[in-house]
C-alpha cells in the first residue's frame, strides 16, 4: 500500500502539466490539417451535390415535349402573413 506523499503530489501534477503542453503543441500542428481535410470533403460533398441535382433538372427537361414550358414554382416565395394575435389595449393609471 502506498501513502500519499508531498513528491508524488508534485509528480502526478507535473505529468498532468507535461501531458496538456503536449497535447496543446500536437494540436496546434495537426488540427489545422484535420480541419483543412474536413472543408475539402465537404466541398467535394457539396459539389457532388450540384452535380446530381443539375443532371436531374437537365434530364426532366430532355424528357419534356419542346413545345412545352414548365415553371417550377416549388421554391417561389409566397408573401408572408401576420398574425393577428389579439386587440390592442390601452390602460391607464389613476392616481
Amino acid at each position: 500500500m502506498q501513502e500519499a506523499s508531498f513528491t508524488n503530489l508534485f509528480k502526478t501534477i507535473m505529468w498532468i502539466i507535461a501531458f496538456y503542453y503536449i497535447f496543446k503543441f500536437l494540436a496546434r500542428i495537426f488540427l489545422p490539417v484535420l480541419v483543412k481535410k474536413a472543408v475539402e470533403k465537404a466541398g467535394e460533398n457539396f459539389q457532388r451535390q450540384q452535380q446530381y441535382n443539375q443532371g436531374n433538372s437537365w434530364q426532366r427537361t430532355q424528357n419534356n415535349n419542346n413545345d412545352e414550358i414548365i415553371i417550377d414554382t416549388a421554391n417561389a416565395k409566397k408573401p408572408r402573413e401576420t398574425k393577428k394575435v389579439g386587440d390592442y389595449v390601452d390602460y391607464e393609471e389613476i392616481d
